[in-house]
């Protein structure tokens, strides 16, 4: 499943979507301010700011506490087709949903190579960090032949380089990473779909948009792209579980028109359109079991995106924050901070002043920088303070680094 809507003032989609898993019950009450739609609080914990899963609010939390539904009953059959066509709304292209559940980013690139790209089919991966190799991977295990244009670390890929590739051969699928989490590089998503239809107009453009989704702008019909994969961890503002992808009507027809039987069975999306296509008319079915308590947190996030006072244009310029080599690459939602010091350094220090963040992942510079996920509630809410908790760590942290050195 997915969500999509107008960014104010737009006539096209922007992207965004949740989900959330199961906390236990509060041990005590928490000193940060209670929500004042949902007396419910969470536990207290240390602040969660790695670049996904991040801090999900109350009501979100609260809502996968849901007790048990059956996936097969009407009150559940309307929540699930209420998230379906808030993922619709604004949309005027996307008529078709694929949505698979329980795994994340990872299912979305098998649903795409295994539904998408028929054995022996060229495939062209656009790479600016980690998680290019691993689509690739995906691509090559399902028999597809695939090529990289790898951008220099901290980069984008060229769009001169985009279009000499495009001339040269025929490709079935070209895709890239929004927002690479192990560089936070942000890719022009819009410039890169006019390259591939301006030279290569029956390629289709897939897009990773796990780390963007509700941190910067997707306008999916106005752009011309073909797939949006993400998961619910990130932007979304809930904890993992939810994998989500849509796709454009092109691209159900590219799958229509395959001459090849799909190779896999639980991704297979011959198997999901019926299911989506009759939950979104509240009409419950069956392939495999939902995860309904998911769902209906991931319903209490769309309505927080889609239906609360912060817009989503407002949410761009509030996660605009973030430093790879150059203004035109930098991501919205991810900090990263290289200062001469290795992740030894600092990561034990802002643990222990109860802030979470990631080591490096890249593996070029994984010893040499930490990430800080800059991205929903967190950023959204000032009212909860975590930025400047995360400053005020991130700063003592260093200081006490430098000491130690001295």
């Amino acid at each position: 499943m997915s969500v999509l809507r107008n960014a104010s003032i737009k006539t096209s989609s922007s992207i965004s979507y949740a989900l959330a898993s199961i906390l236990g019950p509060p041990l005590t009450i928490p000193t940060r301010k209670m929500s004042t739609e949902c007396q419910f609080v969470q536990a207290p914990h240390k602040l969660l700011v790695i670049p996904g899963p991040i801090e999900v609010t109350d009501e979100v939390l609260l809502a996968n506490a849901h007790p048990s539904m059956s996936h097969m009953s009407p009150d559940f059959a309307r929540v699930f087709g209420d998230c379906i066509r808030m993922t619709r709304q604004g949309h005027e292209i996307m008529v078709d949903l694929a949505a698979e559940h329980k795994l994340t980013r990872t299912l979305g690139w098998d649903q795409v190579s295994a539904n998408l790209v028929e054995p022996g089919e060229n495939a062209l991966v656009l790479h600016s960090g980690y998680f290019a190799d691993s689509f690739a991977d995906c691509l090559q295990t399902y028999g597809a032949n695939v090529d990289q244009i790898k951008a220099e670390i901290g980069g984008a890929v060229k769009e001169a380089d985009i279009e000499s590739a495009l001339q040269a051969k025929k490709y079935k699928i070209v895709t890239v990473t929004h927002v690479d989490t192990s560089t936070a590089v942000l890719s022009d998503i819009k410039a890169i779909a006019n390259v591939v239809k301006r030279v290569s107009p029956d390629t289709l453009v897939v897009v990773d948009a796990v780390c963007s989704v509700a941190s910067e702008e997707i306008q999916m019909d106005a752009w011309g792209i073909d797939v949006v994969l993400t998961a619910s961890q990130k932007g979304l503002g809930t904890p993992p579980g939810l994998s989500i992808l849509v796709v454009s009507q092109k691209a159900v027809q590219v799958f229509e028109n395959r001459s090849t039987p799909v190779t896999t069975y639980y991704a297979s999306w011959k198997k999901w359109l019926p299911i989506m296509k009759a939950y979104e008319n509240n009409s419950a079915a069956y392939f495999a079991t939902p995860p309904v308590n998911l769902i209906y947190a991931f319903h209490a996030s769309l309505k927080q995106i889609m239906q609360g006072s912060v817009s989503l244009e407002q949410r761009f310029k509030l996660h605009q924050e973030g430093v790879p080599l150059s203004e035109d690459v930098r991501a919205n939602g991810i900090f990263y901070f290289p200062d001469g010091f290795t992740a030894s350094d600092i990561v034990p220090r802002l643990l222990k002043k109860d802030v979470v963040v990631a080591g490096g992942l890249h593996a070029s510079i994984k010893d040499k920088y930490f990430r800080i996920g800059h991205m929903g509630v967190s950023v959204v809410d000032p009212s909860r303070g975590d930025i400047d908790k995360i400053i005020s760590a991130v700063k003592e942290s260093f200081a006490e680094a430098k000491a130690s050195k001295q």
